[in-house]
């Protein structure tokens, strides 16, 4: 991948991801989180050793870099990603990537914090009007039946996605962008297979015949779109993948006006709530 090609790889990865969010959503009619996590990890599993088989085999690595994808798949694709399977079917597809889509900020936070770096304008003003978006999110989704209580959910999910942002980033100094993502998706795969077998929740393993379809191809496209994220970072910089990956929430209004009618309950302040939360996270990632 060149540079060039870095924002429109970005771009398709956010048009992905909400592909694959209003296909969670249809899913979900039939069947619960659990399952519809499961088998998108599963699916993810193999698409993304196929690819490690048809680039070259895992290459050079090192420990630390398997380590640190292990660790993002278990905090972000294990918590993160179940998170936001629950946020789906509890608040609806649009009300949670445009909460999940806070996770930048969270990472801005943490770089302050951890990392030294300084508080500018741009990251203030673009706070402000996060808090702002998510206020009038709040309030549309109480006007649709959403207890304030249960966006608890979707933002749990975008402080697990703003954490592993840095784990992934660091990663990549250790193992490529491919086997990397197969480390990580692997290890979520082992990790919630593990917890399904010790609690005696099997079942959520078997699928059927009407929500399959959905979850197939909710996986396929649900690792596509972190995969794409990771092969852009490995080249271009954070500033630039972050604001254009996380425009995803605009395409899921769109798509979810022509595919989930009559499932999804979207009003003026979703809507306007969406898009103040993408402007203020353009506001913090890509001018600070």
């Amino acid at each position: 991948m060149t540079p060039a090609a870095v924002p429109a790889v970005a771009l398709i990865s956010a048009l992905v991801s909400a592909a694959a969010t209003v296909l969670i959503r249809r899913g979900l009619r039939y069947d619960g989180p659990y399952t519809a996590f499961w088998i998108n990890l599963a699916v993810g599993s193999v698409c993304v050793w196929l690819a490690v088989l048809a680039t070259g085999g895992l290459g050079a690595f090192s420990s630390r870099g398997v380590v640190l994808f292990a660790a993002a798949g278990l905090i972000g694709t294990v918590g993160g990603r179940l998170l936001r399977f629950m946020g789906i079917e509890t608040v609806g597809a649009s009300i949670t990537a445009a909460l999940m889509n806070l996770s930048p900020l969270v990472s801005s936070a943490l770089a302050i914090v951890v990392l030294g770096e300084r508080v500018t304008a741009p990251l203030l003003v673009g706070t402000l009007v996060v808090v702002g978006g998510t206020t009038i999110l709040s309030l549309g989704g109480r006007s649709s039946g959403v207890r304030p209580r249960q966006l608890v959910v979707p933002l749990l999910s975008a402080v697990c996605f703003g954490v592993v942002a840095v784990l992934r980033k660091v990663g990549l100094n250790g193992m490529a962008p491919v086997p990397g993502f197969a480390v990580n998706v692997t290890a979520a795969l082992i990790a919630f297979t593990a917890f399904l077998v010790a609690s005696g929740q099997t079942a959520a393993m078997a699928c059927g015949r009407r929500s399959v379809g959905y979850f197939v191809l909710a996986g396929v496209a649900e690792n596509l779109a972190v995969f794409l994220v990771v092969a852009a970072l490995s080249v271009g910089s954070v500033s630039v993948v972050a604001p254009l990956s996380s425009v995803s929430p605009v395409f899921v209004l769109v798509l979810s006006f022509f595919f989930l009618r009559g499932i999804e309950l979207l009003n003026a302040r979703i809507v306007a709530g969406t898009l103040l939360i993408v402007v203020g996270v353009y506001l913090i990632t890509a001018l600070r």
